[in-house]
């Protein structure tokens, strides 16, 4: 029997993983989450020295019984082609995890290469299925680039205009023929609605067959297991030690999959949160309520969401607050911060990072001013070239382009302004 997949509002009924992939959100507007975890000890992986031969282990109980169980090993060696580099940083013990040599120049092209390998081998029928995204910066673009020109998927990119960097902004749009952008007036809180509001609307669905790519999808989530079961797997050989990490975090889905693995049995030690000004998820492991927020536009604005989507599948994981204070915590960068990282990384160490980065390169700083030990990771999430108007002048010279993203950049760029308005959306999925 295959894994059932359940919602985390509990109203839906089960499905299986390659239906909850297909779906994006459950009927019922929760998020799909695994029945039950695995779990695995560090020896079960030996032998497996690459992303692709850890992800494909890591992920294969999931899959078990299921129709995508024979694509697998396919689906894993197209989107964990890269190994990401886990290196020293920094002080002695530090490290960085280098999640942006994909496509676009960002972490979510591993999870995004997964979802796309993974609906492109479902079956579908007669109409194609169009995935919506939100983005604040980088989802669409990794989201784009996985899709584009796949037969039978259309993909609209939804982003909040004049919020996102302007190299992101023209990698959204870069794509053309089944890829369309549309510039939102509103937030990613607002693009955000307006894709969970489609994702619901069961006779839209109906009519106009609908997926999603953001986080909320469990075959964006899932995957974005591997690279810490990678890095954490390859420390503990060396050192005999788990690796701690930092991980920067708006909508809490990297985070999560970090999380996730440790309970898995991966040997990932402490797990800290960085977030940037929008600081809903750092107050409540500070021991306030959650309580959602507008967003406000931050240097790091890929994180820019005052409701994070995957706190509530963290509560249906655990809804003790004070057993999640115990496993967890959460510190706010201010963007004074994140310039000021920016430009001491650069200064001591000779080191570039993007402003997502450097919210959790100014964590770990504070935990080890207060005297934390062990060994520990902060995660770059994107390279700091796709920030070139925050990151350059602070630095005081050119960031050089990554191949890819200078391919990106040189393609003509559109997107489409919309207003934030679903039925407006719907008018527009509607046309062919």
């Amino acid at each position: 029997m295959s894994m059932r997949m359940l919602s985390t509002r509990g109203i839906a009924p089960p499905a299986s993983i390659s239906d909850a992939i297909a779906a994006g959100l459950a009927p019922d507007g929760g998020l799909y989450m695994p029945e039950t975890l695995p779990r695995f000890t560090p020896t079960d992986f030996d032998g497996d020295a690459t992303l692709a031969q850890v992800g494909k282990r890591l992920l294969r109980p999931f899959f078990a019984g299921d129709v995508l169980e024979g694509e697998l090993d396919a689906i894993c060696d197209a989107a964990f082609a890269i190994d990401p580099p886990l290196r020293a940083f920094g002080e002695t013990n530090d490290y960085i995890l280098e999640l942006f040599h994909g496509a676009t120049a960002a972490f979510k092209d591993y999870g995004a290469g997964f979802l796309a390998a993974a609906l492109a081998a479902l079956p579908r029928g007669d109409k194609p299925l169009t995935i919506v995204v939100a983005t604040s910066g980088d989802t669409g673009a990794a989201v784009g680039a996985a899709f584009h020109r796949k037969p039978g998927v259309r993909v609209a990119i939804l982003y909040p205009d004049g919020r996102v960097s302007p190299r992101q902004a023209h990698q959204l749009g870069c794509f053309g023929d089944n890829v369309r952008a549309f510039r939102v007036a509103g937030s990613f809180d607002d693009c955000q609605r307006l894709v969970k509001t489609l994702l619901s609307d069961a006779a839209f669905k109906k009519e106009v067959p609908l997926g999603s790519a953001n986080s909320i999808s469990l075959g964006r989530l899932l995957p974005q297991m591997a690279y810490y079961a990678h890095a954490s797997l390859a420390h503990w050989r060396a050192s005999g030690r788990p690796l701690n990490f930092v991980v920067p975090t708006g909508n809490l889905g990297n985070a999560l999959a970090c999380f996730i693995a440790r309970r898995m049995g991966l040997p990932i030690g402490e797990l800290v949160l960085a977030n940037n000004a929008n600081d809903a998820l750092a107050k409540f492991f500070e021991g306030g309520d959650y309580a959602p927020q507008p967003s406000i536009a931050t240097l790091a604005n890929a994180m820019d969401v005052g409701a994070p989507n995957n706190f509530e599948r963290l509560q249906w994981l655990e809804p003790d607050a004070a057993w999640l204070r115990a496993q967890l915590s959460a510190e706010s960068v201010g963007d004074d911060a994140i310039r000021a990282t920016i430009v001491d990384t650069w200064k001591r160490y000779g080191e570039t990072v993007c402003p997502h980065t450097a919210c959790a390169v100014r964590v770990l700083q504070r935990l080890r001013t207060r005297g934390v030990d062990g060994d520990w990771a902060a995660v770059s999430t994107a390279h700091p070239a796709k920030f070139p108007e925050v990151v350059e002048p602070l630095i005081g010279q050119e960031v050089p382009l990554p191949p890819a993203l200078a391919t990106m950049l040189e393609r003509p760029s559109h997107a489409q302004p919309l207003a934030d308005d679903a039925e407006a959306l719907r008018d527009l999925l509607r046309k062919p």
